[in-house]
Formats: C-alpha cells, structure tokens, sequence
C-alpha cells in the first residue's frame, strides 16, 4: 500500500457514514422548510460543521439561523429583554410547526429549550447523552450583511458573521480539494491530544484555513501545517471575522504546542522516507501521529541474538559388548 492509499484508508475512517449525512441533512431541512414558510421570517440557511462539509462523525447536531424581519419585531436587537424573547418567540413557533405533538408540518422535535443564543431542538430522547438536535438560532440582518444574534446571559445582541467562514472553507476547498477532508482528519486527531480539558473542534478548523497549504499532497500539507500551526498557537486565535474574540480562551496553549511540535518531526520523518522510496517506515511515522486508523505495516522484528551452542558431553550407555 502506498502513501496515498493509506491516507484514503484513514479519510474513510475518519468520516460520517454517508447515510448519517443525509439524515442530518433531511433534518435541518425539514426545519428550513417549515420555518422559511413563516410570514415574518426572511431567510433560513444552514450555518454549521455539516454546512461547511467539514463535519466529525458522530454527527449529534446541525445548526440552522433564521433570520426574522426587523419591522415584524421592532424590539429585537435592543439591550435587555428582548434577546429572551427572540429565543422564547423561536422555540413557540418551532413547537407548533414541528412539535411532537401538535406540529403543522411534522411531529419532529420531543422538547425545545433555549440555551445563551440558539434553541436546541430534540428529536432524541432528551435524557439520551448522543440525542440528535437541531440548533436554531435566531438573528436579524444588519446594513453590512452581518448578523444581529441574542445573548441570553447578557442580555443583549451581538454581532456574527457566520456565512464569512462558510465562504473561506468554501474558497480554500475550491483552491485545494482536499482541505474539507483533511479539516476532519484533524478534527479526529485532536482528540488523541493530550492537553488539560478539551480543544475545540472550531479552534482546529481555524488553524487549519490559516496554516494549511493550498496545493501539493496530503502528505505535505500536512508536515507544513504541523510546523506552521505549532507556531501559530503561541498567539491568540480568534474569530476570522473578527466578531466574536477568542475562539477558546481556555486551551492549553503548551499542551496543544507540544503535540504540533511532535507531529512536526514526524511528519517531516515520514516525508524524508517517502522522498527516498522508503514507503513502509513512512507509513509507519504517519501510523505514529494518526493512530491504527492509519493502515502501516507491522515494525520490523530483529532476529534474537544468541551465542555459540552449549556442547553437553555424549551421555555414556551401559550396552553389552560384542
């Protein structure tokens, strides 16, 4: 098996089973569908990881904006009650269209709640910790284009721009197609990091538009955004859009370093071998940073050393002489 093989071998381990994608996919449209519908209601679109195709398996939610018209809700956008009500206005229009019970289109969603800045809709049992929801965020279109979203806990509205990062995926795929699936090869890896708490899934997507070569192999687009990442991390990582601040203050900058340093030598190790024909140690390094997921032959065994054998003496039989 070759390099490139080997990597198409780990892409089909690492992504959603097709069939999980269309499910998904059926599900926020049916949401699209019944909430485009609404007379107050401008725009709907998909806003997320399955929007921007660059989703990890399992797929447990989509997220969808809707955006209302301004005229229909004067009060919205304005400090105080109003970015509750929007949530609250939201998860009523979403239970009487798509409640279980007495939805109008579908009897879809067993419990919405809304949460800091979107309504998360169950279609699982709520109590079931990998239960499927759709997150509906509710928003109203700004002069520039960008969004006006409800911040619960604050009270207020807040700017987004979440269609800026759906368009830099977008332009990086179109340069390099195979930026969407590596983004999820590394939104895997970082789970096997180990680092003090979590990394957010977002963080690596953001490092990846910024530090990940835009032609040449996997291999090495790869050994390139190893290096350039492990750089990259010392300084803070915000929103591109330049909206929403830090997109994890709380990452273990060290411990996130220090695995993008080791990934870094090997993956410069893995490509030395492979420059000079050596494809089995070469898969063998990239087995290293990707785990079994990552088909490499098994490491050579040395045959055992031993010393001169042990001459025992003849055993002397008593025989009859003839």
């Amino acid at each position: 098996m070759g390099v490139n093989e080997a990597f198409d071998a780990l892409q089909e381990a690492v992504d959603a089973d097709r069939a999980q994608v269309v499910l998904a996919r059926a599900r926020r449209d049916t949401f699209k569908k019944a909430l485009e519908a609404e007379s107050d209601v401008v725009e709907v679109f998909g806003s997320g990881s399955l929007r921007r195709s660059t989703q990890l398996k399992p797929i447990h939610d989509v997220d969808l904006v809707v955006v209302y018209a301004e005229d229909d809700h004067p009060d919205w956008g304005l400090p105080g009650d109003s970015a509750e009500e929007a949530l609250d206005y939201t998860r009523g229009r979403v239970n009487a269209l798509l409640g279980a019970t007495n939805g109008t289109v579908d009897k879809l969603v067993r419990l919405a709640r809304w949460r800091n800045h979107a309504v998360k809709c169950f279609i699982d049992d709520p109590d079931d910790p990998e239960a499927f929801t759709v997150d509906t965020m509710p928003a109203l279109r700004q002069a520039d284009g960008t969004l006006l979203i409800p911040e619960a806990l604050s009270r207020k509205w807040v700017t987004a721009d979440p269609e800026d990062l759906i368009r830099r995926v977008a332009e990086h795929q179109a340069d390099w197609a195979y930026f969407r699936p590596i983004v999820r090869v590394l939104k895997d890896w970082r789970r096997s990091v180990k680092v003090d708490g979590k990394i957010k899934s977002l963080l690596i997507e953001v490092l990846a538009l910024e530090c990940m070569p835009r032609s040449g192999s996997r291999a090495e687009a790869l050994r390139a955004f190893f290096t350039a990442a492990a750089v990259r991390v010392n300084t803070p990582i915000e929103d591109p859009a330049g909206h929403c601040g830090l997109i994890q203050p709380d990452l273990d900058k060290i411990g996130l370093r220090t695995a993008l340093e080791e990934a870094s030598e090997i993956a410069t190790r893995a490509c030395d071998h492979a420059a000079v024909g050596d494809t089995d140690d070469a898969l063998r390094a990239w087995q290293e940073i990707f785990g079994e997921d990552f088909p490499a032959p098994a490491k050579k065994v040395s045959p055992a050393v031993t010393g001169p054998a042990l001459i025992l003496p003849r055993p002397i039989k008593d025989a009859p002489q003839g």
